[in-house]
């Protein structure tokens, strides 16, 4: 995935200024795909080159608000149902598990279980996250629920995982 299909989702649901987009990435996005200030800013401007957003709305000091176009919404839509995500699937974590034989077996134990630690973590953060957030109706709420809900569900596999890999290792 792009930095540049996430914008143009986010702008699809609702026009907004760099500023809005980062705090929507920051609060929505973070723990699917993440992007510093300077990516995003340097995005809108090759979007809006490409004729994909354009300014909707200035405001004070400089404050542009972007829109989608119908050229980026064929963009989005196209890449939505047409594209298969390229490459092949890696995890940097599942190679250090395939290597833990290097190891003691504490240090291995170890390991694991901090990354069951891990899961947890992040599975009671999003817990707390679906709590805080004023749901409603909209296309973001629902579909944003479905992404949290994914991301507790995969927290607590990796949980269950590592809780049951550590008690392989003798």
């Amino acid at each position: 995935m792009s930095l540049r299909h996430a914008v143009l989702g986010m702008l699809a649901d609702q026009p907004g200024s760099g500023y809005d987009l980062l705090k929507r990435f920051e609060r929505a996005m973070a723990g699917v795909w993440p992007a510093t200030q300077s990516q995003l800013y340097g995005e809108l401007g090759k979007l809006e080159t490409a004729g994909m957003i354009h300014v909707h709305a200035e405001g004070p000091r400089g404050r542009k608000e972007y829109e989608i176009t119908e050229t980026g919404l064929a963009e989005l839509r196209h890449w939505l149902v047409e594209v298969e995500p390229s490459g092949p699937p890696r995890s940097a974590t599942l190679l250090r598990v395939y290597f833990l034989g290097s190891v003691s077996p504490d240090q291995a134990r170890g390991y694991l279980a901090t990354m069951g630690e891990k899961a947890q973590a992040r599975e009671k953060g999003l817990e707390e996250l679906e709590g805080s957030i004023p749901w409603g109706e909209d296309n973001q709420s629902l579909y944003g629920r479905l992404v949290l809900e994914w991301g507790k569900r995969f927290s607590a596999m990796q949980r269950e995982w590592a809780e049951w890999a550590v008690k392989q290792i003798k």
